[in-house]
């Protein structure tokens, strides 16, 4: 029997029964569903519309049917149209007519965003435990790498040397900022619309508050339309996931570079690497290739969803069944590339003396010559002119830079020190700079950083296990 067997006679199409189940995917709702009903059973018996009794037998099959979920011992039927549906009819199963009470005052609209929500609110705080995981791997990766450095690049061209430490804490700060972006959107996660209903609440004596507090949310819907049809949350947090996977390309992108004879900069461990069905002397950095490869998917799920809401009329639509799969599927994706990438750079070897030859590289130091210049009064347009003709001069001779600089009017033995190996990224000396003064204080100021995330984070997890 469907819920709304008295208005429709007989059953669904095979094909069209199929087609619009969702018990595949939405499944995963079961804590969710769980613990939402639990909530909704308090607020039946503060209105008075279910007994003490009726409470705690409600509160008791719930309780029951939690326990065959978790042991995998749940029968699910062909009847059972999604998780919602599946635990209300194995309620009545267990309790009877008092399980029939369970959806009282309720309708799934509000039932399946609550649950989502709740959902929601435990991946943001994984999520965010998966991030600063990353970030401080990263962070401590570039503790043990010293005073090591290696080029900068720009249009990935040699630009300036940086210490590899920089280099590393850079992504840190990018996760970072994932990091708060994660913290923020769970703030509009945030509030329950249970009771709001199918649409536009309901004429029994409900208080939506009720279960707000039992579920841990700090506040209650305005709006019961809103309510029900928003998935704001949705794609705030596939945005967040997207981005963040950019971020992860990007350092995926680089250790496969990194990687490469043609670079050759670093070695990942034989644990995050594959071989070669065909070549034997094969080390593909396959997790890094991944961590690439998933932000497509990434940006693919919130640019659908986005695509889905933008044409849907107030309230509620079916539409937003769609919300699910590309919610649970980011959200796996990119705590999956995050472990990855933290084995990756937790594990990876660096060869730092391939790194100094190439940032070494003499026209690296072309503009510490023009700044060496402006010291000395040369008007920066005018130094940089000079020292590119004298880099052009150096190239078509196919000469080294420090041999036509050694040869140039107005230079002499101050300005060659500056080619000695590592004097260019010692002179990196600006607050945020690449060098080694400024590095000692950006250390602390993201191990700063990193100190008050790690207790949002635990502030946040905290909330969720004890909702």
């Amino acid at each position: 029997m469907t819920l709304w067997s008295g208005r429709l006679g007989g059953g669904l199409d095979d094909e069209m029964a199929a087609f619009t189940s969702s018990l595949a995917f939405d499944r995963q709702l079961w804590h969710a569903d769980l613990e939402g009903s639990r909530a909704h059973v308090s607020g039946l018996r503060a209105a008075g519309l279910v007994s003490d009794d009726e409470a705690h037998a409600l509160v008791a099959a719930i309780d029951e049917v939690a326990g065959e979920l978790e042991d995998d011992a749940f029968v699910f039927l062909a009847s059972d149209e999604d998780i919602h549906t599946a635990v209300e009819r194995r309620v009545t199963e267990l309790i009877g007519p008092t399980g029939a009470k369970l959806h009282t005052g309720r309708s799934r609209n509000d039932q399946v965003a609550t649950d989502l929500r709740l959902w929601t609110r435990r991946a943001i705080a994984l999520l965010v435990d998966a991030v600063l995981d990353l970030a401080t791997t990263l962070h401590e990766s570039a503790d043990r790498a010293g005073d090591a450095y290696l080029p900068g690049y720009t249009h990935l061209q040699r630009a300036q040397p940086v210490l590899l430490s920089h280099h590393l804490r850079a992504h840190s700060w990018a996760l970072l900022r994932d990091a708060e972006r994660l913290f923020d959107a769970d703030v509009r996660v945030d509030s329950s619309p249970l009771g709001a209903g199918a649409l536009a609440g309901s004429s029994l004596p409900l208080d939506p508050a009720v279960a707000a507090r039992e579920l841990g949310f700090s506040r209650t819907f305005h709006n019961s339309l809103d309510a029900v049809s928003d998935r704001d949350f949705v794609a705030e947090l596939l945005f967040c996931t997207a981005l963040c996977g950019v971020h992860l390309s990007r350092m995926g992108e680089e250790l496969v570079l990194w990687t490469s004879a043609e670079f050759g900069f670093c070695e990942l461990d034989d644990r995050f690497t594959t071989g070669s069905s065909m070549l034997p002397q094969k080390k593909n950095p396959d997790a890094a290739e991944l961590a690439r490869g998933k932000a497509g998917r990434l940006i693919g799920n919130l640019t659908g969803l986005l695509a889905t809401l933008k044409g849907l009329p107030l309230a509620y639509n079916r539409d937003l069944q769609e919300d699910k799969e590309p919610l649970f599927d980011s959200v796996a994706q990119l705590r999956g590339a995050l472990l990855a990438l933290r084995g990756c750079y937790a594990t990876a070897s660096y060869k730092t003396a391939a790194m100094a030859i190439a940032a070494d590289d003499d026209d690296a130091v072309a503009v510490d010559l023009a700044e060496w210049l402006v010291v000395r009064g040369t008007p920066f347009r005018e130094s940089h002119h000079l020292v590119g003709g004298l880099v052009s001069e150096a190239h078509e001779r196919g000469v080294r830079l420090r041999d036509v600089v050694a040869l140039a009017d107005g230079f002499g033995d101050e300005a060659l020190s500056l080619f000695e190996p590592g004097s260019a990224v010692r002179r990196r000396t600006t607050p945020g700079g690449a060098g080694p003064v400024p590095g000692a204080h950006q250390r602390e100021s993201l191990a700063t950083a990193l100190d008050v995330a790690r207790a949002r984070a635990s502030a946040l997890a905290g909330r969720t296990a004890s909702a």
